[in-house]
């Protein structure tokens, strides 16, 4: 057989051919591309790219680091983990551009480097398929919305973002109560989150396929809380159901009961509840008949409830039974380094939850989200997102966005130069100014370059990012 036709039937020989093939077909297909090595550097960029980048030749790209060309880059990111990014839509010099980026792998399979296309640099031939993609998640919000009135936990802890050591703290707690029936009190400032690591742990027991039934406390009128709880008898009193109804109690058995603002619960109710907790049993409201019930309850309170056991306004032998195990869930105000993901979930939940478009926020809306105290905690957050993404025309959050509807002047942190003489800077404003400083200094040092200032302050790449959008000390978007 000649040595061409043994060749043409060699696998290698065919995928290493498809595989230039490929590239070559790309390459002058695509409206730019750009490689790097394992290191970051770029070793290539065609021609077709060089106008986007401001540069006049290859020459001026080849050798120096990905972030110096392009900042903020994500390639860099492929090139350390081999994930490929297959289909993103980024912004570079005011324009929308369809890019996607793969691993360079050697004959090893060893990953050595990265390698990003620009298959578009308009959007327009793309509007069948972005009109497709968008009633298909039309469809998914409305079939989430759904399934969401199902009573059952939504929430995993997954969904509880943040890896400061509060956060952390808090989920491995909850983590270990949910292996466990045992009663959980979370406590924490309103907005911090309760229910959702209640639905979390939920889902993280033996009980997760049983329901998860929620009450607020304080929502419910003292005239009828006992009914709620416990259900009522067949025509138990006038005016009540001739059929009876079951309580919470009934309703939750076998899963979880979460119990909001518990504090608030009154002192005659509370004897009830006790009992409940301690023998597992109920009596319905105008009923002589026990009922066995199966139920985990999860209590949650935003105040200081020893200070109102001594008070007289709440029963010590109740909280006692109900701090089993506490959790205690820090203010977003001590969480600030986990403010980049925190909006990232939520701008996600508010995209299923309605029809926006697909938001994104910049590091200048960051740092001004992270110069605000944040009284309503996360929820307010999301407040304040979801305003801001209903009047964005673009969907893509800046600080100007955030500015507009921020409450400044009431709980934004002073900048240094604007403050009395003689007044006390709290611990948190204190560290943070110092960890600004600290990240100014490195970059001074460092010539700006981000991954040497990274390597002064013995931190990541990708945690010294975080920081810098958490001070506002980076612009921009995060193009290819």
């Amino acid at each position: 057989m000649p040595a061409a036709a043994s060749s043409i039937s060699d696998p290698a020989y065919l995928r290493a051919r498809a595989m230039e093939t490929l590239f070559e077909r790309l390459e002058k297909l695509c409206e730019g591309a750009i490689a790097i090595d394992r290191g970051g550097r770029v070793v290539y960029v065609n021609e077709k790219y060089l106008a986007a980048l401001g540069l006049d030749h290859a020459s001026e790209a080849i050798g120096r680091s990905i972030e110096e060309v392009i900042p903020n880059s994500l390639m860099r990111k492929v090139a350390e983990t081999g994930e490929p990014i297959l289909l993103d839509i980024m912004e570079l010099g005011g324009e929308q551009l369809v890019v996607t980026r793969m691993p360079i792998e050697d004959e090893n399979g060893t990953v050595i480097g990265a390698i990003g296309f620009v298959l578009y640099d308009h959007l327009e031939s793309l509007k069948p398929l972005l009109a497709r993609v968008a009633q298909l998640e039309s469809d998914l919000r409305l079939a989430r919305r759904q399934l969401s009135n199902a009573r059952a936990a939504r929430f995993t802890f997954a969904d509880f973002v943040g890896t400061t050591p509060a956060i952390a703290h808090a989920k491995e707690l909850a983590s270990r109560a949910a292996r466990q029936s045992v009663t959980v009190l979370l406590t924490g400032e309103t907005g911090t989150g309760k229910e959702m690591l209640a639905q979390a742990i939920h889902n993280a027991s033996s009980r997760a396929d049983k329901p998860f039934v929620s009450v607020n406390v304080a929502a419910i009128p003292e005239t009828l809380i006992e009914s709620e709880f416990f259900g009522t008898a067949p025509g138990a009193y006038t005016g009540a159901d001739r059929r009876g109804r079951e309580g919470k109690f009934r309703i939750a058995d076998g899963g979880t009961l979460f119990l909001d603002e518990i504090g608030e619960m009154p002192l005659q109710l509370q004897a009830k509840l006790l009992r409940v907790l301690q023998e597992r049993e109920i009596e319905p409201l105008g009923s002589d008949k026990i009922t066995r019930v199966d139920v985990r309850v999860i209590a949650a309170t935003n105040v200081d409830l020893r200070k109102r056991v001594s008070d007289g306004a709440f029963r010590a032998d109740l909280y006692y039974r109900l701090n089993v195990l506490s959790v205690d869930l820090p203010p977003l105000r001590h969480c600030l380094d986990d403010l980049p993901d925190i909006c990232a979930r939520l701008l996600d939940d508010i995209s299923a939850s309605g029809d926006y478009v697909k938001a994104k926020i910049t590091p200048s809306a960051l740092a001004a989200l992270a110069r605000y105290d944040w009284p309503g905690n996360v929820r307010e957050l999301r407040n304040i997102l979801e305003r801001a993404l209903i009047l964005s025309d673009s969907g893509r959050l800046t600080g100007e966005d955030v500015a507009r509807i921020l409450p400044i002047g009431t709980e934004v942190r002073l900048a240094p130069a604007e403050r009395p003489a003689g007044l006390v800077v709290p611990y948190a404003e204190a560290e943070a100014e110092f960890e600004k400083q600290t990240l100014e200094q490195a970059l001074a040092a460092s010539n700006g370059q981000i991954t040497e200032a990274a390597r002064m302050l013995r931190i990541s790449r990708a945690t010294f990012y975080k920081k810098l959008a958490k001070f506002g000390l980076a612009s921009g978007s995060a193009p290819v």
